[in-house]
């Protein structure tokens, strides 16, 4: 037996903040939107769920679709639900972020979208529908996760040197830290495997690189750690 509902239902989004670490900034992927609402602003990439799929799976396919971006760490935020949030009629968005490796991934503008860039994400353009809000919440996300879980890795390379991993938290805690007292921390930890490798950087000397220890995480992760840094 077919049942119907008697009551309006509202239309149901995605959107995704996608963060990336170019070993200066924290980074932001927008979208030109190439349709009517905000035609010619740049906006997270996401869109309407399809009834046939979860909200995750409608996630990863606007990034797709939008993007080009495939196989990245992702993770639902929040939900909004503004009444005036979208002109066009009552829509609840289902708000995710992304985590990916700028090296590892080459993103290409496709089916509603004009164009997709990398913007710094503590100085983007005037967004679309309430988009800034939505950044604004998944740098404080990040912000916030990164102190008792490590997944800034996920935005670094698979090899790296201390300097660049003090870098990354220091640009998305957007506040310097103590060299000493980081490598202290991070090191104590026994997450990062020091490699039979070095990077030349400049004129200094060569710095050793590591790489992360997922199955030594997955261990620490079930008795609890403290990230704070």
């Amino acid at each position: 037996m077919a049942y119907t509902y008697q009551y309006p239902r509202a239309a149901l989004t995605v959107d995704c903040v996608v963060f990336g670490f170019d070993e200066a900034d924290l980074k932001v992927l927008l979208i030109e939107r190439g349709l009517e609402p905000f035609k010619g602003r740049w906006a997270l990439p996401g869109g309407f769920v399809r009834v046939e799929e979860t909200i995750d799976d409608a996630a990863r396919r606007e990034l797709r679709e939008e993007t080009g971006l495939e196989n990245v760490f992702l993770e639902q935020l929040f939900t909004f639900g503004e009444l005036e949030r979208d002109p066009r009629e009552r829509v609840v968005s289902v708000a995710h972020y992304a985590l990916v490796k700028l090296s590892d991934h080459r993103v290409k503008a496709a089916t509603d979208a004009s164009d997709a860039k990398w913007f710094p994400a503590a100085r983007p353009p005037k967004l679309a529908f309430d988009h800034e809000h939505i950044l604004d919440m998944a740098v404080r996300r990040l912000r916030g996760k990164v102190r008792y879980e490590p997944i800034g890795f996920e935005l670094l390379a698979q090899k790296f040197t201390l300097s660049q991993l003090q870098h990354l938290y220091e640009a998305i805690l957007g506040t310097e830290l103590d060299k000493r007292n980081f490598r202290k921390k991070v090191l104590s930890l026994g997450l990062l495997v020091p490699l039979k490798e070095t990077l030349m950087d400049g004129a200094h000397r060569p710095a050793q690189l590591y790489r992360f220890d997922t199955t030594k995480y997955e261990k620490l992760k079930k008795s609890g750690f403290d990230f704070e840094v």
